[in-house]
């Protein structure tokens, strides 16, 4: 009874696997033939944005031209692998385990079969296998174990994975040469050429090119304001606040610190008092007093000025 039973599976099993190898076959041809129509219209559109000039399109439209074309060269090596596999069917019938000169195409179509969607005949296929040599041969080839026999070229062409900037431009090339197009690649070896970190190096060049910009015009402001001649000194904490606020906080230290603090541009009265103060080389004691407290008078009203226009700006 058992004899029978296995002489009838083998088949049926010789019967579906046919049906669906031919089925197969003659699907991926037809998918080729469409793909074939496809990829002379995307090439032609390529061809058309570098000729207009426009080669960020192009950049981007060539990695679907190479996706396709690698679906298509998969769908060429599957196809005689089923036709290898086909003629080999009495053999795979006859023999418990898989004979080794099929292990490779077998394992390959088990490996694309649910990567190439739009062939479900694959599917049905990898089933068969599944019910003739086990769940572990068929796990093996799927997760690309150690000696599965999947063919390299079937797991290039159906990764995931985004092409390289040298098959990039290595296909825009080959577009311009079919279309006889006078294309200058630089811009885009340039642009396939940099890296992820040169992409971020580059928003942190722009970001820190405008500080620059901007100290040169808080010194600018600082220096300028002057005009007699007079060497004013500011405090380092004066940098800290904003650019628009030149008025100096009072130091109650000295005297002279008072003098030398004060910026002409404040008041024209004072701003001539102190220079006056500082072209003479040694004033009297009395008078350092009186211009002192009209320092220091002026002094207080810049900073009380600078801690009004400060809480304007933080209500703002």
């Amino acid at each position: 009874m058992s004899l029978l039973n296995q002489l009838f599976n083998r088949g049926v099993f010789g019967t579906k696997c046919k049906t669906c190898l031919n089925l197969a076959i003659s699907r991926m041809k037809l998918l080729q033939n469409k793909r074939d129509v496809q990829l002379k219209h995307m090439r032609k559109e390529i061809a058309q944005f570098l000729q207009a000039g426009q080669e960020a399109i192009a950049r981007i439209r060539v990695e679907h031209v190479i996706r396709e074309q690698d679906i298509w060269a998969a769908y060429e090596i599957l196809e005689l692998f089923c036709e290898f596999v086909l003629a080999r069917v009495p053999i795979i019938e006859s023999q418990r385990e898989c004979p080794p000169e099929l292990r490779e195409a077998i394992s390959s179509i088990i490996f694309a079969s649910p990567r190439c969607s739009e062939v479900p005949d694959l599917l049905q296929i990898k089933n068969l296998f599944t019910a003739k040599y086990g769940k572990e041969f068929v796990s093996a080839a799927s997760e690309l174990r150690p000696d599965s026999g999947v063919n390299r070229t079937i797991i290039e062409k159906l990764s995931v994975s985004a092409p390289s900037g040298e098959a990039r431009l290595r296909v825009l090339k080959e577009i311009a040469q079919e279309y006889n197009l006078n294309w200058d690649s630089s811009n885009t070896e340039a642009e396939f050429s940099k890296t992820h970190e040169d992409l971020l190096g580059g928003s942190k060049h722009v970001s820190g090119g405008a500080a620059p910009s901007q100290a040169p015009a808080k010194q600018g402001s600082l220096s300028s304001s002057p005009s007699n001649g007079a060497h004013s000194i500011v405090p380092a904490d004066i940098k800290q606040e904003p650019k628009y606020l030149h008025a100096p906080r009072p130091l109650r230290e000295t005297h002279t610190s008072y003098t030398n603090e004060i910026q002409p541009s404040i008041n024209d009265d004072k701003a001539a008092a102190v220079s006056d103060t500082k072209r003479e080389t040694r004033p009297q004691s009395s008078e350092i007093l009186e211009r002192a407290r009209a320092a220091i008078a002026s002094a207080e009203r810049a900073s009380a000025a600078a801690r009004s226009a400060a809480e304007l700006v933080k209500s703002l």
